[in-house]
């Protein structure tokens, strides 16, 4: 991809991540969800299977889309929809009438398209839409969707407050959004989680607290905001994922060290727009 060919807004690191690297492709991200994972407790008594891992990544989209409302019937954007999986995992589960997955990467959504030919070309089609677009400047009109909702991409967006306000506008009035990633309690710990793991050092995760996100959806007229650390459900589960493939010491490893110094932590974060 070329200079002239990158979004604006997309990052270098972005670029590389989700373009020629293939994050999709690499084994801790089995199953092509791009998600630490939503454990149960039992997931950590034995050595977990790459079966166990797709469902840890399914589940997190789960336990989003169980915060979303009833979904028979709606209209569903997905933002930083990567590869569609969890598309069609709401399609396939809640019963939505059309699912919109979103992305920045021209690459990514290349790749959705092939993982989900069947959905976009069978008897099905017509339900599941695959568009290009940032974050901040969604290309959608006004009040389209009942639900707007984001798995771990919210780490890579440039702003939150743009974010948020495209939120607001594209949702209906009574819509909700649903958000989950991970972000930094501690405002002040963008240092630190830079000396801890690689991708807080190139730039490709940004250390922010967030109450940038919660605030700015308050800003953007959005009600009823709520944010819930759901960090003991994905930091020990996916420690112990990556423990079968990386050594103690090693920087991903990292990623529970941070939580239990309180550096990092998981969150989902949702609110309505009001009628």
């Amino acid at each position: 991809m070329t200079q002239e060919d990158r979004p604006e807004g997309m990052r270098a690191t972005v670029q590389e991540t989700y373009g020629p690297a293939d994050l999709s492709a690499v084994p801790v991200f089995a199953g092509g969800f791009i998600n630490f994972g939503y454990w149960r407790p039992e997931d950590l008594d034995g050595p977990p299977t790459v079966e166990d891992r797709i469902r840890t990544q399914q589940d997190l989209y789960r336990r989003v889309l169980d915060t979303s409302g009833p979904l028979s019937g709606a209209r569903v954007l997905e933002v930083g929809c990567g590869l569609g999986l969890g598309c069609a995992l709401a399609l396939e589960e809640y019963g939505p009438d059309l699912v919109t997955g979103m992305d920045i990467h021209p690459q990514q959504l290349d790749r959705a398209r092939r993982a989900n030919a069947g959905l976009l070309e069978g008897a099905g089609a017509g339900r599941l839409r695959l568009v290009r677009g940032a974050a901040e400047r969604m290309p959608f009109e006004d009040a389209e969707f009942d639900c707007v909702y984001s798995v771990e991409a919210a780490q890579h967006f440039d702003d939150l407050g743009l974010f948020a306000a495209e939120t607001a506008r594209v949702l209906r009035p009574g819509g909700r959004t649903a958000v989950t990633s991970f972000f930094a309690p501690d405002p002040g710990a963008a240092p630190r989680l830079a000396e801890l793991l690689d991708t807080f050092a190139d730039g490709l995760d940004i250390a922010r607290p967030p109450a940038e996100l919660t605030d700015a959806l308050v800003r953007s007229g959005m009600a009823d905001v709520r944010c819930e650390s759901i960090g003991p459900s994905v930091w020990p589960g996916w420690d112990h994922w990556l423990s079968a493939q990386w050594k103690p010491g090693t920087w991903p490893r990292n990623f529970l060290y941070a939580w239990e110094q309180g550096l990092l932590d998981y969150y989902v974060i949702t609110a309505v727009r009001p009628r």
